[in-house]
């Protein structure tokens, strides 16, 4: 005589999709088909940037005894194909050598009529790769011409900085602890603060958390690697401003559109962000599509001016620092607009299974 069971599940079965559709909702593959987008974006935007670094317009001075010899040289040098150069006649070697210094030019051209070597000044501070470009193309024209050239480096990378690439190592980094800063507030509170207040406090929080990420990215860049020159004070201001910038625009982005917010801000700052923020390849070297966006956007911005700061004694970097600033004022007024807009419903914190208008605790 057998005994009937009684299944211990108490929900019926209804087949395999059924019990796909309880695994995986609808919004979870959403997110996870979103995923998938950004990484195909991350994949096309490296190899995009990088595969194929071709000169273009690379601005150089040219000075001579002779204007007439000098500007003879820069027709020559505006006439190679492709246009890598983009050169200019300048007075003299003192008023090159200030241009390279000011950052308005990335090299120069000492024409010596009397004789058959000139001399190229370049700046691997800058980006080794870009004064590597500009030996080359300048090489090749001069030895078109019958003429050798001697090559002076007058912002060498430092020692303990391969390549002029610590630099834009240490904004990535700090990049990427801004995002992550902001991206846990919303997975411990919601990814919605519940209005204005907690929105500020939000903003402080990442403010503290910007100024120690800054020094300790100086310190380590600086004193403890000797990676970088520059002095620390300098260094640890970028640090907090690069920080807080994407900190507030990650923040913004999380106000707008919730969780899907960390998505936008990793497509802005990590897959577009970082092939053009001009760090293996300077912007002379990118395609036209990377070279006009990465000077707006957070990473090159901070590149360019850490380099500024460990190289060039912090000449222009004002521009790139009201462009790090304007990101963190307009992610701070969007962060805290629509917290007030909202009025008192936070959204929920990621990985709580709910949806971002779904109620939980006021954080």
């Amino acid at each position: 005589m057998t005994q009937r069971t009684e299944s211990t599940d108490p929900r019926p079965s209804h087949g395999f999709l059924a019990e796909v559709k309880d695994a995986v909702t609808t919004r979870a593959a959403l997110l996870v088909l979103g995923v998938l987008v950004l990484q195909l974006a991350f994949i096309t935007s490296y190899i995009g940037a990088f595969h194929h670094p071709k000169p273009s317009e690379i601005p150089i001075a040219v000075t001579a005894p002779a204007a007439a010899a000098a500007e003879q040289s820069v027709k020559q040098l505006a006439a190679l194909p492709g246009k890598p150069l983009d050169p200019h006649a300048v007075e003299d070697e003192a008023t090159a050598l200030a241009q390279i210094k000011d950052r308005d030019v990335d090299g120069a051209l000492i024409v010596d009529p009397a004789g058959t070597t000139d001399r190229l000044l370049v700046a691997s501070g800058g980006g080794a790769s870009l004064s590597q470009a500009l030996e080359e193309i300048v090489g090749r024209a001069e030895k078109a011409r019958g003429r050798t050239l001697r090559v002076t480096d007058v912002a060498p990378a430092d020692q303990g900085d391969s390549r002029g690439l610590s630099s834009f190592y240490l904004v990535v980094g700090w990049c990427v602890g801004g995002y992550l800063c902001a991206a846990i507030l919303a997975i411990s509170a919601g990814a919605r603060p519940a209005n204005a207040a907690r929105a500020f406090i939000r903003l402080g929080a990442l403010l503290a958390y910007a100024i120690a990420a800054g020094l300790l990215g100086a310190v380590i860049a600086g004193p403890v690697l000797g990676a970088l020159p520059a002095g620390t004070l300098g260094l640890w201001g970028l640090g907090t401003l690069v920080v807080f910038a994407v900190g507030a625009i990650t923040l913004a982005f999380q106000g707008l559109a919730g969780v899907v917010g960390i998505g936008l801000a990793i497509l802005l700052i990590v897959v577009f962000g970082n092939p053009s923020a001009g760090g293996a390849y300077p912007y002379p070297l990118l395609p036209p599509f990377w070279r006009a966006i990465g000077p707006a956007l957070p990473p090159g911005a901070g590149t360019y001016a850490a380099r500024s700061l460990a190289y060039f004694k912090g000449n222009d970097a004002a521009a790139p620092m009201l462009v790090l600033s304007a990101w963190a004022v307009a992610g701070s007024a969007v962060t805290v607009a629509c917290a007030a807009f909202r009025r008192g419903r936070p959204g929920a914190a990621v990985g709580s299974g709910l949806p971002d208008d779904a109620p939980s605790d006021a954080r």
